[in-house]
């Protein structure tokens, strides 16, 4: 029992660490992505390439006076971006990262925990984050504050409907819920966005509404409200705010990396005869190419296409994307029935 809990311990620690590294560094690739595309330089100072920048910018949070505005709620406008951090690092306990190890005869499953209704904890906790935002927002006692935390809860909330509607098609495909066994099953068969690829489209805009990223950050929109959500924010408790964006699209694209990607999976790998500790290893290094090419895909659209306007985004959420999540539901159910038939 001891060493199941060093080891799950360990594993957590990995985790988090993994999960603050990629942030971090994704601010980093964020302006350089940004400066390539807008032929410019990007951080270059801190370090060779620029690459200690994201030290420097954590010094720099950390050093940074901490304000609290005297007619705000103290206590809520400290647990905002708590709420936000922690809901954030919690999502990827479920995740399967990769294939069990099997070290000294024992096995080392590389997923913190394996719970069979995965895809409702993550919704679960994801559903949770708008409270960090609204918390925020409504504590500061500004009105740009509470503006941008009404803006994100009413597009998370709108946008999420679409989610699990989307996910519904892939349960009717899968026929379970746990993140593993979906995994498990793309190893020898088609990867899930061959079989849903309309629910992965709709999937993935929803995923850049609940991160709040551009097109959709309406509720951080600086030229209209300022800052948003976190305007009377400094030092970490902005960082953490900053963080918790960059941890949610990391785990967004692991999500979307093992519900329609394959996870850890590779086509013909299994053919190679290659050792069991060799397959698991790969099998992280292929999931984390996925997961950074759907982090420079986040990139890539906030530096290509313009912000939308908050009815424009409100009609793609309920009018446009809720229609063909429900569509995609019953067109999963035809072709599952006619193959039933035949």
């Amino acid at each position: 029992m001891l060493a199941f809990i060093i080891y799950k311990f360990i594993l957590v620690l990995i985790v988090f660490l993994i999960s603050l590294g990629i942030a971090a560094y994704s601010t980093y690739g964020e302006r350089k992505i940004a400066a390539f595309l807008q032929d410019r330089m990007g951080p270059s100072k801190a370090g060779p390439y620029g690459l200690l920048q994201p030290i420097a910018d954590g010094v720099k949070m950390f050093m940074k006076e901490e304000i609290i505005p005297d007619v705000s709620n103290k206590w809520l406008f400290i647990l905002g971006p708590c709420i936000a951090m922690f809901t954030a690092c919690m999502t990827g306990v479920v995740i399967p990262w990769g294939r069990p190890l099997i070290i000294g005869g024992e096995t080392y499953a590389l997923q913190i925990t394996d719970i069979n209704i995965g895809i409702l904890y993550v919704f679960g906790v994801v559903s949770m984050g708008v409270y960090g935002i609204m918390i925020g927002g409504w504590a500061s006692n500004n009105k740009y504050s509470l503006l941008g935390a009404i803006r994100a809860s009413a597009q998370m909330i709108s946008y999420e409907v679409a989610m699990g509607m989307s996910i519904i098609a892939l349960v009717m495909t899968t026929g379970t819920i746990s993140l593993s066994e979906i995994a498990a099953q793309q190893d020898h068969g088609m990867w899930n966005v061959i079989k849903q690829p309309l629910g992965f489209l709709i999937f993935i805009t929803c995923a850049f509404a609940e991160c709040n990223r551009a097109p959709f950050d309406l509720p951080e929109c600086e030229t209209e409200l300022v800052g948003g959500y976190h305007t009377e924010y400094s030092s970490m408790k902005l960082g953490f705010y900053l963080f918790a964006e960059y941890i949610n699209m990391f785990i967004s694209s692991a999500v979307i990396s093992t519900l329609y990607f394959g996870g850890y999976n590779m086509p013909f790998i299994n053919e190679l005869g290659l050792a069991n500790n060799v397959l698991s290893i790969l099998g992280v290094v292929f999931l984390f190419a996925k997961i950074i090419f759907f982090i420079f895909f986040f990139m890539w659209i906030r530096w290509t296409l313009p912000r939308f306007r908050y009815d424009q985004l409100m009609d793609l959420g309920w009018k446009k994307l809720i229609p063909l999540s429900i569509f995609n539901i019953l067109l999963t159910g035809a072709i599952m029935i006619a193959k039933d038939l035949l």
